[in-house]
Parts: C-alpha cells; structure tokens; sequence
C-alpha cells in the first residue's frame, strides 16, 4: 500500500484511526499491529513470516542477553543476532550482486563460468526494520534499554506501519513507552498531522513526480552527449527529487503516527542550506546517520559514547581514558563506513562510489576546516552554503546513474568548461532546476528568519489559511500513483 494511494488515504488510514481512537489500551495495540501486517501484507504477504521472524529472533535473543551474566555469552547472543539479521539481508540483497561481481572477475582472468539464474525478491523495506531490530539487541547488550517483555508491545514497535517500510528508523526508547502509554486525544496533534501529512503528499505528488519527468529524460540520454552543464542540471534536478520524494515519505509517515498520538523524530532539517559536508549530514535522513554512526562508525573508531546526540557523522571521541583513536582509525573508519553506507544503499557499485564520494568530501573538510579562519557573518554563511551546496548535488550522480562508467563520464564533463557549450537536455530542465534552487531558498528564508517573526509582525490569519487551501488543491490535483518512493528500493 502507496502513502499517496487513494486507498490508504481515504480509506486504510481513517478506519485505522477511528478503531484506535474507541478502543482501550491493549485493543490499540492490536489495532496497530493487525493494521501494520495488513499494510505490509498489500504488498506482498508471503513476506510478512520474514518480517516477524527477524522481529521474533531479536525479542527472544535481547530477553537472553538481558538476562545472561556471563559476558562472553552475552556477546555471543549478540553476534548471533547480528549474524542472522545481515545473513538475511545479504541473501535477499546482495546475493546476485556478489555473485555477479565474482563472475566479472573471473571472465577478466579468462574464466567462463557457468551459473543459474536466480530470481530474488528484495522484501520491501527490508533494509529499515532489519536495522531497527538489530539497533534494539545492540542497545540491551550496552545496557542502554531494558527489553520489553510484552511480546505485542515490542512487535508493534518493529512493525509500526507509518515508517516501517521506509523510516525514520526509530530506537525502542522512543516508541516503545509510548505504545505502552494510552496517549490522550489531542485536536492539535490531529490538526498538526493532517497539515503534515498533506505538505508531504505535496513534496511527493506535485513536485518530485514532476521533476522525475525531466531526470528520466536526462539520464535516458546518450551519456557521452550530456554536457557540463547538463550534468550539472542533471544533479540538480535529481538532488531535489529524491529530496522530495524521500522528505515527503517522511512527513507523510510523521503526520501518520501524530493522528494517532505518536510523536516520532524528524528525518530533514533543510540539509540543501548545509554549510558544510558533515553539516548535510546532521541534516539529511537524520534517524539513517545518527544509526550509523551509532552502530557503525563510532564503534569502528573505537570512540562510541552513548550519549553523543545529534545527527551526522560526528567526529569521535575518547569513550574511555585508556583508548587512543589515532588519526589513521579515524581515516579507516570514514571510509569503511561510507563504503557499507553506499552498499546499505543499493547492491551496485555506483552506490560504492557515492559512499566513497562522500567519505572523501568529509574528510578533505576535515583537513582544510581547521587551517581556514573566516569571520561569522552572513557572507561567511552565504560562501560556505554556495561552495557545499553544488559539491552534495555532485554526489548524486552515481547515486542515480546506471553504471560507474557513466558516472565518471558525467563528473569529467561537469569539470570541464569546454563541454558546457553542449546543451542536449530540453530547455524546461534548465528552468526547472533554476526555479527549484530560487523557490526552496526563497522557503528556507521564509521559515527560518521572516515567519518566527510573526510575533511582533502578526501575519494576517487568511493568508495562512489560503497556503493551505493551495497545497490541498494542488494534492487534490496531483494525486496519481505515478511512481514509487525512491527509498522502497532500499
């Protein structure tokens, strides 16, 4: 079932909300999670048994460690946890892609291999509650999270539909108490979250789907005919539709759970006015960075500290007096991380390279930052988002280009002036990606600087609600499933 399917809007969504609302605590609980199965089920539901054995497995496996005071054992259950879960997702999700790695290798040293095809299905959202269960074992064995011992609770939480399929990737402290809590009816949250569900079918429907037509044109193109400056408006113009389609998923997902009570984090903080690479990344899919960097980074550092908070890639720092992270493990751990990142991304070497883009960017920042001295003012602000902002568009390329060769044909063009004379994109594109930089700068302003000042220059209340009465209309409108979410492939 699609967020912005008339289905789920009109009919899944409102009967879901009206039984949750009548019903007493423990029938809420069942409520969510017969209604996540289903929405999972609309699918396909041969998967929903995989969906429930990776959350069954973490249950059983957390109450062992909790429970176990021998550590080795305790790290034992642990690994078995971990080791199963990426066991899963590396059948369905990498198999065929290693395989196929493996046999290019061989045909270049003059080996033929022979192999039968395989047909695997990657289960939807397999990514995302594969990490948040792992992230919930992870947690008991550090002692952070006492596991819950009510079954239905717990596999609510894994199963949540608003972001099961797609994120924000929760942690149990955050959704469990308040499944555990019978949450008051509030006119406001339900205000709130219809208003949030609509500014997310409105990123979706009207402005990602649109700006889809145009990449799809660009990059179904030949490659080596693309200019610089269609690379450049290529980047562009895919950078704010995966910004759409992924940011509207996540409104839609969080408008979701506020009718319903919840209050889960979001997942973009205006990543596009980023002054820096490590700044995007405290910006852009918040709940996927600060889990790397939790689960991942830090621990490859030797510097995890549980109560670091904030998103990105932050850099490490001593969890105990005796460990020394040296400058080397620092560089190892960017890297590695962003390699797996990329690879968490999608079964394709392109999604390495994007990894290895953004590890590289990071870490050329870390060296200049400290030995450039600028003044704090706002052309400072304005140089550093101008400089960020094209570099983090750039790195979409091997993100959306269909192989490493075309990425690298796309980069060298888009470095070399003498390319910028060819324009084979249709005119409208170049438009397009012009118009979308003015309008999101002309928004983030809007809501960052002109609109908290509405307290001493009161705005008239209609012009508030005609706002809304046009991103209602233009829904209303747009609403079509033309295509899926960009992440639902991850």
């Amino acid at each position: 079932m699609l967020f912005n399917s008339v289905t789920y809007l009109l009919v899944y969504l409102p009967l879901v909300f009206a039984l949750y609302w009548l019903s007493p605590l423990r029938v809420r609980q069942w409520i969510i999670l017969t209604a996540s199965l289903t929405f999972y089920a609309f699918w396909k539901i041969e998967f929903v048994p995989l969906l429930l054995f990776s959350a069954f497995l973490d249950y059983y496996l957390a109450q062992r460690i909790h429970a176990e005071a021998n550590e080795r054992t305790r790290l034992l259950l642990l690994r078995v946890s971990v080791g199963v879960n990426l066991a899963v997702l590396g059948f369905f999700k990498y198999l065929i892609f290693f395989r196929d790695s493996l046999w290019s290798i061989s045909e270049m040293v003059g080996y033929q291999p022979s192999y039968t095809e395989l047909n695997i299905i990657l289960p939807l959202g397999i990514s995302f509650y594969i990490f948040q269960t792992m992230s919930y074992t992870i947690d008991v064995y550090r002692r952070e999270f006492k596991p819950d011992k009510d079954l239905l609770t717990y596999t609510c939480f894994v199963t949540f539909f608003p972001q099961l399929v797609a994120g924000p990737i929760l942690r149990a402290g955050t959704l469990i108490p308040q499944l555990k809590t019978k949450l008051k009816w509030s006119g406001d949250k339900l205000r709130l979250g219809i208003e949030t569900i609509l500014a997310g079918l409105f990123l979706k429907v009207v402005l990602a789907d649109t700006v889809a037509g145009f990449v799809d044109q660009g990059f179904a193109r030949d490659i080596a005919s693309l200019g610089g400056l269609d690379g450049w408006t290529l980047s562009f113009l895919f950078g704010f539709q995966i910004y759409f389609d992924f940011a509207g998923y996540s409104l839609i997902a969080i408008g979701s759970a506020l009718v319903l009570g919840f209050s889960i984090p979001s997942n973009f903080n205006f990543p596009y006015a980023a002054t820096s690479p490590r700044d995007f990344w405290k910006r852009w899919h918040m709940s996927l960075s600060t889990w790397i960097r939790d689960y991942l980074y830090l621990p490859l550092t030797g510097g995890y500290r549980p109560q670091l908070k904030g998103g990105g890639l932050a850099a490490p720092t001593l969890a105990d007096d005796k460990v020394k992270i040296t400058q080397a493990r620092r560089t190892w751990g960017l890297f590695a991380t962003w390699a797996i990142m990329g690879l968490w991304h999608g079964a394709n070497w392109t999604f390495v390279v994007w990894g290895l883009y953004h590890a590289a960017i990071v870490y050329i920042h870390r060296l200049i930052a400290p030995r450039v001295n600028l003044p704090n003012n706002a052309l400072t602000w304005l140089l550093a988002i101008g400089i960020t902002l094209p570099i983090m568009m750039a790195g979409w390329i091997p993100f959306r280009a269909a192989s490493v060769g075309d990425t690298m044909t796309i980069w060298a063009n888009m470095l070399n002036p003498l390319t910028f004379n060819k324009l084979s994109l249709s005119p409208n594109s170049y438009f397009m990606a012009a118009f979308l930089v003015i309008v999101t700068t002309a928004r983030y302003l809007w809501l960052q600087h002109i609109k908290p000042l509405q307290k001493t220059l009161v705005l008239p209340t209609f012009l508030s609600t005609l706002g809304h009465a046009f991103v209602f209309i233009m829904v209303f409108v747009f609403l079509e499933v033309k295509q899926t979410f960009i992440y639902f492939q991850f």
